[in-house]
């Protein structure tokens, strides 16, 4: 096999759970293409094994998905170029209308989870397990389509760049406030009170987050802890998180780029998507927050129960507590 295109249209977290399969299709191909969406494109560039990172806003997925363009999916389908194509979803999504692109590219051979019926669109329609890991269904898929795995199957990336001068000398804990939806984050106040709580058990703190979290980010380091909301590319947030001993995040993108440099994580984990396909994997982790409350597998983005109880009923103590567990088995 000459040339591979693996597809995962979704976020960053997405991508980076894809790695292992992505390795898996490195291993026996010469040349690998991600397509990948704009949300998802800077956890691509991290990937080992991805020669060319395509990216492409498709109209079935994200959050504000576009209208159909006849002239933007022509474009694409100009520039694909490969003979076999594995096509990564979530357990929710379906494959097909990537495969029908795919197809449309000239790729002979595709394979995707399906439980609907693909018709001429897929060469491997297979069926995930019912309570896989995300990475674990991509690297089962990649399996059955020819590609064993080549290593021991935990998320990776590049090496980072050295962080120290951004986090200074000494060990730290990392908190990242954030979520890529509101029904996934923890309150501000419990972020800055777990700040506090986790300085005065004696740990340095640091505080991430993107460019458009600085408020969030100052509201939660308060006096105790470094800030560095904004100052981070995904290439940096990955030396950050690298040089912690313990990562304090939700259920975003932060906990698996976190894992796949190594570092243990607290999970604050909305049950809105469950935690057996999404928490952190491969690393040790705690994880956090009601799995039994009502918004379990809503998939909501907003929280729908009054007072958000899932996640703020987890106080600044217990994460604390939960850090310490980690740095003692560790």
């Amino acid at each position: 096999m000459k040339r591979a295109v693996v597809t995962r249209l979704d976020s960053f977290g997405d991508v980076l759970l894809a790695g292992p399969a992505v390795r898996a299709v490195a291993a026996r191909a010469e040349h690998v293409t991600l397509l990948c969406g704009p949300r998802g494109a800077p956890a691509a560039r991290l990937l080992p094994g991805v020669d060319e990172v395509l990216v492409w806003d498709a109209p079935w997925g994200g959050f504000d998905p576009p209208a159909v363009d006849r002239a933007q999916i022509d474009a694409l389908v100009d520039r694909i170029d490969a003979d076999t194509g594995l096509i990564l979803t979530s357990f929710h999504q379906s494959p097909l209308p990537t495969a029908l692109l795919l197809r449309l590219a000239g790729v002979r051979y595709l394979a995707a989870d399906s439980v609907d019926y693909p018709g001429s669109l897929l060469d491997l329609r297979h069926r995930r397990a019912e309570h896989a890991h995300e990475a674990e269904a991509a690297l089962d898929l990649a399996e059955a389509a020819g590609f064993p795995r080549p290593d021991d199957g935990r998320l990776r990336v590049l090496p980072p760049p050295d962080a120290t001068g951004l986090t200074g000398p000494g060990p730290y804990v990392v908190l990242h406030p954030g979520a890529s939806v509101p029904a996934r984050a923890w309150s501000p106040e419990r972020c800055a009170e777990a700040v506090r709580e986790l300085t005065a058990a004696g740990h340095r703190v640091v505080v991430t987050g993107g460019p458009g979290e600085r408020d969030l980010t100052a509201y939660a380091a308060g006096e105790h802890a470094l800030d560095l909301g904004g100052r981070t590319k995904a290439p940096e947030l990955a030396g950050v998180l690298a040089g912690a001993t313990a990562v304090v995040t939700g259920n975003t993108a932060p906990a698996h780029l976190a894992a796949a440099v190594g570092t243990p994580v607290v999970s604050l984990f909305a049950p809105v998507v469950p935690a057996e396909r999404w928490r952190p994997y491969g690393v040790p982790y705690v994880l956090l927050g009601d799995q039994d409350a009502p918004c379990a597998d809503s998939r909501a983005r907003e929280c729908p129960v009054p007072g958000h109880p899932c996640l703020d009923t987890v106080t600044g103590t217990d994460v604390a507590a939960a850090v310490d567990k980690l740095l003692g088995e560790a």
